[in-house]
């Protein structure tokens, strides 16, 4: 089986997919099947046609003599950098079957959190999909036809017609403009956002929105949070822990944390120490005494882990919540919009009949 270098590099595993090969390997591995056995068998077992070109290409680097985690390290699209330590650190302990079921485990929690997160979210974005959808059909294929129609009525229009009418002519003779235009502002915006001076500010902003930044800060803490503990648990050092975990957020503002957090605790200072002196407007303050208890018992990893179920049982409440806020927020304004265009459309024909009859 050959993989040319342009399909590898546009390959996409999907989560499940990893997820999968961790329970499986780990549970070969403890049966007493050999490493570059149980990959090929989980290579041929494999139904995604990119994690399989992934999976060979492991294969053939352990069949060469590399160690399982140097192996994965030449995919950091798909095994980040939490993972290969892990790995690397359960080859060197002899424990990498306990490792690979501590990162399944993970992966098993960050998928039902991804789950609760969509599945919280699925209505809402249906509706609002929908009223997209519904308002652009509108938009370019219905309002531009009632322009005509309406210039021909010999009767005095109404506001909400007016403003109707001014939208479908914009539409009508603008629409395609109008379009195009949305489109490059999007990609524009999204060009910018990614600029390394508009990024972490965009991101301070996320976390700060009303109502959504707080759920984003559970997010992103929650992840900490578990990642942190099950590094610490498998055996790997705080600054390691730290540093690997820096390496795999996606969050500016929480990397500076923990960045800024790896050079104090480089330099001798407690967790607790450095959180409480510096400033670290986005971490609660019990969350900062918990660890500071960790610190003192000796338990850290077992406070980072219960932290990490804590701020993600705040997601799930606050995603049921946040969904049942939304709801009827998201029906009364359809609801506003049809009535405003029904009566817009209405009153003018109700108008020229009243005239006939008059």
């Amino acid at each position: 089986m050959k993989f040319s270098a342009s399909r590898q590099f546009f390959s996409h595993p999907t989560f499940l997919d990893k997820l999968m090969f961790t329970r499986h390997l780990g549970v070969m591995l403890r049966s007493g099947i050999p490493l570059a056995e149980a990959i090929s068998t989980l290579e041929e077992q494999t139904k995604g046609k990119s994690f399989q070109e992934v999976l060979h290409q492991i294969l053939q680097q352990i069949n060469n003599g590399q160690t399982l985690a140097k192996a994965l390290s030449l995919y950091p699209h798909v095994f980040d950098s939490l993972y290969i330590n892990l790995i690397e650190i359960g080859e060197k302990s002899g424990k990498l079957e306990e490792n690979l079921d501590y990162l399944a485990l993970h992966l098993s929690k960050n998928y039902e959190f991804r789950k609760k997160i969509q599945g919280a979210m699925l209505y809402p974005a249906i509706v609002l999909l929908s009223t997209l959808i519904i308002g652009l059909g509108l938009s370019f294929f219905v309002l531009p036809k009632l322009v005509d129609l309406f210039a021909s009525l010999d009767v005095t229009l109404p506001l909400s017609t007016r403003i109707l009418l001014f939208a479908a002519g914009t539409m009508k003779n603008y629409g395609v403009f109008i379009g195009l235009a949305l489109t490059a502002l999007f990609l524009l915006t999204s060009f910018l956002l990614q600029l390394p001076k508009i990024k972490p500010l965009w991101h301070v902003f996320l976390l700060k929105i009303p109502l959504f930044g707080g759920l984003l800060q559970n997010v992103e803490l929650s992840t900490i949070c578990r990642n942190l503990g099950i590094m610490l648990k498998s055996g790997l050092p705080i600054t390691t822990t730290l540093e690997a975990e820096s390496k795999a957020l996606t969050n500016l503002v929480y990397r500076e944390y923990l960045q800024n957090l790896l050079k104090s605790v480089d330099k001798g200072k407690t967790m607790e120490e450095t959180l409480s002196a510096q400033k670290f407007s986005l971490i609660p303050h019990y969350m900062i005494k918990m660890i500071g208890v960790g610190e003192k018992t000796g338990k850290l990893e077992d406070t980072f882990i219960y932290l990490g179920d804590f701020f993600e049982e705040e997601v799930d409440n606050t995603t049921k919540n946040l969904a049942n806020i939304l709801e009827p927020v998201l029906l009364i304004i359809i609801g506003l919009v049809v009535a405003f265009v029904a009566l817009a459309i209405i009153s003018p024909i109700y108008e020229l009949t009243g005239s006939i009859r008059r």
